[in-house]
């Protein structure tokens, strides 16, 4: 009887080891799906960036540095390693951006070019679904991360050395800066 017992006892300890095994596993594939949805987008960005700025180029002559920037934005944003690389990185990418946006303005002739105007949609619409994808990421980040380090799961994660998820941030202060709404018809 207390060979049964204990045999009982040794199933149900390793059936829970298996289910909260599986489910740290579970969720690290879902963050690490969340990033690829990420990277995707932002490759996607990333492509988008050249052709912009190969239409804009004639028009800006006396822009060069502000596209320099941008170009030399891009390049460190492709070359990211890791979620706070990257977003540290495309913070400074999308303050250039902001900044290339903003010089529009100074050029009558650019901001009626249909092509600029296409890109520049396509652009904002890849920002759009970055924020979306950033948000799923860091959603499935955070229950991974509290999956991992309650307890008694975080014995678990522990045991088969499951580390912790990092979140994207935000850490340039041009992103972290509250937008200036100016609702006056004054000119």
């Amino acid at each position: 009887m207390e060979l049964l017992i204990l045999v009982i006892f040794v199933v149900v300890v390793a059936g829970w080891v298996i289910a909260k095994y599986n489910l740290l596993v579970t969720l690290r594939n879902q963050v690490e799906n969340g990033w690829k949805q990420i990277d995707v987008q932002l490759k996607r960005r990333h492509d988008l960036i050249p052709n912009l700025v190969n239409t804009v180029k004639g028009y800006m002559e006396y822009e060069k540095e502000t596209l320099t920037k941008v170009i030399e934005a891009r390049n460190a944003a492709v070359n990211a390693k890791g979620v706070k690389d990257a977003a540290v990185k495309e913070g400074e990418l999308s303050g250039v951006l902001t900044r290339l946006f903003a010089l529009f303005e100074n050029y009558p002739n650019l901001k009626a070019n249909e092509n600029v105007m296409q890109l520049q949609e396509e652009l904002t619409s890849t920002e759009n679904k970055v924020s979306f994808a950033r948000q799923f990421y860091n959603d499935i980040a955070m229950k991974f991360n509290i999956a991992r380090e309650v307890f008694p799961t975080n014995i678990i994660a522990n045991i088969f050395n499951f580390k912790k998820a990092e979140l994207f941030e935000v850490t340039s202060e041009t992103e972290r800066a509250v937008p200036q709404v100016d609702l006056s018809l004054k000119k």
